[in-house]
């Protein structure tokens, strides 16, 4: 890429690099030998027990000596810090770190940092700026940076930046917790869905979208197992993940929405005694599927934005806004239902379920919203991991929630259209010899 010569004699090559680098990682730059280069690095140096190193490799030490090369490090700390708008000399005078290039390798080393700080790294000779007099018909000048960061260990060879410490050994940690939950539950929950029942169809996408959100959870493992080693990761992985939680999403979303509507429109044309059921019409699916292929949208738009393998971001896109606007819509628009329902419900079992169905639905679609806007309380290479960790353990705990309800109001679906009242959840002693 040839860089693109600003006003002062800069030049900026910030689109080479991603949001975040994770050391070591390894730049070769070409400089032209008259220009003030602009390296946009978000450099993360976090460690309270190291120092960040940063070593660089020249191939012609004579050339950078004659042309009195160096570079020039200052961190982004200053609240609308703007390079752009300051003049040649006051940028060469921000500098806080210089490291002459005359050496064919040098090390230097970042200050203590208690957080993780953006450094800008900017080139100059003696020509920067029009100064040195008359510039000479030099060749270009090629050096490598190599960038150690070291994590809170002292070890500077694992790959993750500030944003990212962390999310390996909470996926690990999650993992374990699915397959104990796994092992515990999956021999109930078959027979559950094997002895059928009104909300048989309820307890299937309950666990579709339980095991898609393993699922992703293995991927976003496998993939930063891989990038903690070579800072590349896999990164079909982390898109096959991203997917598994967008198809949990949607599924989770058009079960939601049926149900509350379904249950609306059916308490007006059928009797009180018919048991708890998913009931279908097409008013309750198209206003689901409008919902669904609405989210479906949105969350491709954010994941075609975003650069980061996250399903769930702090949300600087206008996607991701939406988004978090249209989750807020349908938390309302289920809680206008389900208020309906609840006010007009005479049974006191049905007016406990509601609730408690309300209460999983809430924290399904409100979770995401509330965190992010917790989220500013923190620093910002902090806010990525608390929502993507506080996301995916609130919707976990939607799904128990919901897992519970439906299967501890089994028998009162079966039961309930025997009267015209609600019976209680008791059995006779012929039911509990069935059990």
């Amino acid at each position: 890429m040839k860089p693109n010569p600003l006003k002062g004699g800069f030049s900026v090559l910030s689109d080479l690099f991603p949001h975040s680098l994770s050391p070591p990682l390894y730049f070769n730059y070409l400089f032209f030998s008259h220009t003030l280069s602009s390296l946009s690095l978000p450099l993360s140096f976090s460690s309270p027990v190291g120092r960040g190193l940063v070593v660089c490799r020249l191939e012609n030490a004579p050339l950078a000596t004659e042309k009195e090369s160096r570079l020039l490090f200052f961190p982004e700390m200053e609240d609308g810090f703007d390079i752009d708008n300051l003049s040649c000399h006051d940028r060469l005078s921000k500098a806080q770190l210089s490291i002459r290039l005359s050496e064919e390798e040098h090390n230097q080393s970042i200050p203590h940092l208690h957080s993780p700080t953006a450094w800008m790294a900017l080139y100059a000779d003696r020509y920067t700026c029009g100064e040195g007099g008359i510039i000479p018909a030099h060749g270009d000048l090629t050096f490598t940076i190599l960038l150690f960061n070291p994590d809170s260990a002292g070890n500077p060879l694992e790959h993750f930046s500030a944003e990212e410490a962390g999310l390996h050994s909470f996926y690990c940690l999650l993992i374990l917790a699915y397959f104990v939950a796994s092992c515990i539950y999956i021999q109930p929950l078959w027979m559950a869905l094997r002895k059928g029942g009104p909300m048989q169809t309820v307890l299937k996408v309950l666990s579709t979208a339980l095991a898609l959100q393993g699922i992703s959870a293995l991927f976003n493992y496998i993939h930063l197992a891989r990038y903690a080693r070579d800072g590349v990761g896999i990164p079909i992985m982390g898109s096959l993940a991203e997917f598994c939680d967008m198809v949990s999403q949607v599924s989770m979303l058009y079960m939601l929405l049926s149900l509350c509507v379904g249950w609306t429109l059916s308490k007006n044309r059928k009797p009180q005694s018919r048991p708890l059921q998913w009931d279908s019409s097409p008013a309750s699916k198209a206003l689901a599927m409008g919902g669904v292929a609405t989210q479906g949208a949105l969350l491709l738009w954010e994941q075609y934005e975003e650069t980061e393998h996250h399903s769930y971001h702090a949300q600087r896109s206008i996607a991701g806004l939406l988004l978090i606007s249209l989750r807020i819509i349908l938390a309302l628009l289920l809680a206008s239902v389900l208020y309906t329902i609840i006010s007009t419900e005479r049974s006191a079992l049905k007016r406990d379920f509601y609730l408690s169905f309300a209460k999983g639905c809430f924290i399904w679609f409100l979770c995401h919203p509330v965190l992010v806007l917790l989220s500013v309380v923190f620093n910002e290479h902090q806010r990525e991991k608390v929502v993507t960790i506080g996301v995916i353990l609130c919707q976990a705990i939607s799904v128990v929630i919901l897992y519970q309800l439906f299967l501890s109001r089994s028998l009162y679906w079966e039961v309930s259209s025997l009267s015209s009242v609600s019976l209680p959840l008791t059995m006779s002693r012929g039911g509990r010899g069935r059990y």
